[in-house]
């Protein structure tokens, strides 16, 4: 069987989550996504200019999430590696935990690591093969 036609790359996530306002002020004021829809209020879409999509699901006591699948990290793409090194320090002054320093990588990526508030690692990152489109 043939492959279908190419994909337009991976744009959507969805995370279950504990500190659901938490994380959700995380996202929108602090990296600055915008709410797309709120079916409920336990279930909120979130956008970045319309480039992706992250779903945030309040995790309900009676889902058991502890033998599922494990999320390394989320990614967000800077246009420059400065402006890696300008998120870094507004994280910091946002008393957002900070897991490492930013780095160049040995693939000319520049990058560090944080966390939501839900403990999921973000990584901060400037990835020059990655395509920038308005």
């Amino acid at each position: 069987m043939k492959r279908p036609a190419n994909h337009l790359g991976m744009r959507h996530l969805a995370l279950f989550v504990e500190k659901f306002e938490a994380t959700e002020h995380f996202y929108v004021e602090l990296l600055g996504m915008q709410v797309e829809w709120r079916p409920d209020e336990d279930n909120v879409y979130l956008t970045s200019k319309g480039h992706d999509n992250l779903a945030l699901h309040r995790k309900q006591p009676e889902l058991d999430t502890s033998g599922g699948q494990k999320l390394d990290h989320l990614g967000f793409i800077m246009n420059t590696a400065e402006e890696v090194y300008e998120w870094y320090e507004f994280l910091k002054t946002n008393a957002v935990k900070i897991f490492t320093k930013p780095r160049l990588h040995r693939d000319g990526a520049t990058s560090f690591y944080c966390s939501d508030p839900d403990g999921n690692r973000v990584q901060m990152i400037h990835h020059p093969p990655i395509k920038i489109v308005n």
